[in-house]
């Protein structure tokens, strides 16, 4: 029972990858948007945090549409891409970390600007006294310290991403060994006549990756906060 096949070794270790790209790719990303939200007072302002949050509201088969639409080889995006790079994300397992990264963004986006609006502003304003430049404040004093809330909005977007379903199989459908990851691999079971054992198998699997990443996160939190105290 507790054999897997061919197709569901290759589903998880897909997750694994796309999970992993959509978060590194979007990490700098998110730290910007969420330093922006947290520090920052400019016309628009709400409407770009409305934005950063629409994919939570939306269903996420109107965000794979509308990746679909942008990004597609036809897309307004999707055809430069292709034209000036020959990049095809529509149908490619590139294009289920786009999917990915889209719908995690908010999760790392909300976690991050929490924890840079609970830092005390007087201890940046101490190093600016000192004569340190904007930059270098963020990257000696700001950024240390909201390193366990980039840590937990990094988690969070890992298995959001794990469990991205919807806007992946609208915008790069279910190719094996290509875009089925884990949860579309658990959707084609789930509809396979027999596949009961291996949903069964995807499932717990998906389980013990979850929690094995909360406890992670949860370590290495505690671990990053005792060394700040210190």
């Amino acid at each position: 029972m507790w054999s897997l096949t061919e197709l569901e070794t290759e589903a998880i270790l897909l997750s694994l990858r796309v999970a992993a790209t959509a978060v590194i790719a979007s990490l700098p990303l998110g730290i910007l948007v969420a330093w922006l939200l947290a520090r920052c007072r400019f016309p628009g302002k709400e409407l770009l945090n409305g934005l950063v949050h629409l994919p939570l509201i939306l269903p996420p088969v109107v965000v794979g549409y509308l990746l679909l639409v942008t990004l597609g080889r036809n897309g307004t995006v999707g055809a430069w891409l292709f034209d000036a790079f020959g990049i095809t994300l529509a149908f490619t397992w590139k294009g289920a970390a786009v999917a990915s990264a889209v719908m995690a963004f908010p999760l790392m986006v909300r976690a991050i600007r929490l924890s840079l609006e609970s830092i005390d502003p007087r201890l940046e304003q101490a190093a600016w006294t000192l004569g340190a430049s904007p930059r270098w404040v963020f990257a000696t004093v700001t950024l240390p310290l909201a390193l366990p809330g980039i840590l937990t909005g990094v988690i969070l977007a890992f298995a959001r991403s794990l469990g991205e379903f919807g806007a992946t199989i609208t915008f790069v459908s279910n190719i094996p060994s290509e875009t089925r990851t884990l949860p579309l691999a658990l959707f084609s079971l789930v509809n396979t006549p027999g596949g009961e054992q291996g949903a069964l198998r995807l499932v717990m699997i998906s389980i013990v990756i979850a929690m094995l990443a909360l406890a992670a996160s949860e370590l290495l939190a505690r671990r990053i906060s005792a060394r700040l105290r210190g």
